[in-house]
């Protein structure tokens, strides 16, 4: 489980337990399993090709099990190298794409076969580089947003450039995983893909995409909360924002057998807490706006969103620890951003605010309706992510045309396998 980098050690114990510290949500990273792919590539493309993609892929495996995928600017540009020679593979005009098969596995789950899932498709190693490649910009998101200081202190400061880093990192991730739904799994034939492990489902992604754009904004909230000059439209606005985003992430991955399992349990809860904390913060922003009216229908709309705000609030936090004792057991991070002032304003405004105006609750009970909140159309925009050119070696290779059809040569291979085995 990925959930974060960063760690803290919990003393009191003979032997110390580290637990992870998560602010940014990291689904299950999945790393490339070791396999000889110069063994499968063998006579069908050139040997300098099939060397590289190998060493290559080779390299990302040991990095990634070495530093448990801490190493992520030199995770990327392996990533980024191989993905450009990799994509010859996919090419209908050298009949490879279905010819090889590739392994990858949980980095969470060690190197148990279980968590392995390995499916002859270049598209599908293709998606497996990109979502990797997603991982780790909202593992190096999570990162920024947790203070290099681990003092303890309940103070914790995060400079606004890493603030905005991290949006842009959050943005960027958004990129890869939409890039993933659009313009990869169009090319993977459905019974390929009912092989696919949990987390590369299409809808999961589209799930981790709504997620990750509502953090950008939840950010983006605290920015504004913590700026003199940012005007209560502007707060509201992002609330609602956010709102949306969880919203739509919620109730997309509730109807996914992925929640079944253990990490998707963790999951599911991440998105719920998220989901609450957002519907409180519109619902105070909301009755902050609506209390500016003169009439008192007004003012008891007002104070019924702040009701609602503290009961919802009262459920994010239920919400926060059944996902922290979820397995793998993780903290969440001191309060930060909007929530760090929301926490207190909710209770102490919806406290005040009944008691100014309790006589007109009580005057007519047909005004304490709970209005609806204001939609708006969503401005945080993913990175625009395409795949990087072929590599040169494809385009200078001259293929000569083989008497023997590709897939009969693998055929061929494979008994030879089980001949030597023998």
């Amino acid at each position: 489980m990925g959930c974060a980098s960063s760690v803290y050690a919990a003393v009191g114990t003979k032997k110390k337990l580290s637990i992870p510290e998560v602010v940014v949500f990291v689904p299950s990273t999945r790393i490339p399993a070791q396999s000889d792919l110069q063994k499968r590539l063998r006579g069908l493309i050139p040997k300098d090709i099939a060397d590289r993609l190998s060493s290559l892929r080779n390299q990302i495996v040991f990095v990634a099990e070495d530093t448990d995928g801490s190493a992520i600017p030199e995770l990327r540009r392996g990533l980024e190298e191989y993905l450009s020679l990799l994509i010859g593979l996919t090419k209908k005009e050298y009949g490879l794409e279905g010819l090889v098969e590739f392994k990858w596995r949980s980095l969470a789950d060690g190197k148990q076969e279980a968590s392995s899932s390995c499916i002859a498709n270049s598209w599908f190693e293709v998606l497996s580089v990109v979502h990797m490649m997603a991982m780790l910009a909202l593992s190096e998101a999570d990162t920024l947003m947790i203070p290099k200081d681990h003092s303890g202190s309940s103070i914790r400061t995060v400079s606004s450039d890493c603030k905005r880093e991290a949006v842009d990192l959050l943005l960027k991730a958004t990129g890869y995983l939409e890039f993933c739904v659009r313009d990869v799994l169009v090319h993977i034939p459905p019974e390929i893909k009912k092989n696919f492990p949990k987390d590369l489902q299409d809808g999961v992604l589209e799930v981790i995409s709504f997620q990750t754009l509502g953090q950008g904004t939840e950010i983006q909230l605290g920015l504004a909360v913590d700026c003199q000059k940012a005007t209560l439209s502007v707060k509201r606005r992002l609330a609602c924002e956010q709102l949306s985003y969880f919203s739509q992430a919620y109730h997309c991955l509730s109807g996914y057998d992925h929640i079944n399992n253990g990490y998707g349990k963790k999951h599911m809860w991440f998105i719920k807490w998220k989901f609450l904390e957002s519907k409180a913060a519109a619902y105070y922003f909301h009755g902050l706006m609506v209390d500016k009216g003169n009439e008192p229908s007004c003012h008891v709309s007002a104070v019924c969103c702040f009701l609602a705000a503290e009961e919802i609030l009262s459920e994010s936090k239920k919400a926060c620890f059944t996902f922290c004792l979820a397995a793998p057991v993780t903290r969440a991070a001191p309060l930060w951003g909007a929530m760090k002032h929301l926490h207190q304003k909710i209770p102490e405004v919806a406290a005040r605010k009944s008691q100014m105006y309790g006589y007109l609750l009580e005057q007519d009970k047909v005004l304490q309706a709970l209005p609806d909140l204001p939609e708006f159309q969503l401005s945080l925009r993913p990175d625009d992510y395409q795949l990087p050119e072929i590599d040169p070696a494809w385009e200078s290779e001259k293929w000569e045309t083989q008497s023997q059809s590709l897939k009969e040569h693998l055929d061929d291979s494979d008994d030879n396998d089980e001949t030597e085995t023998e």
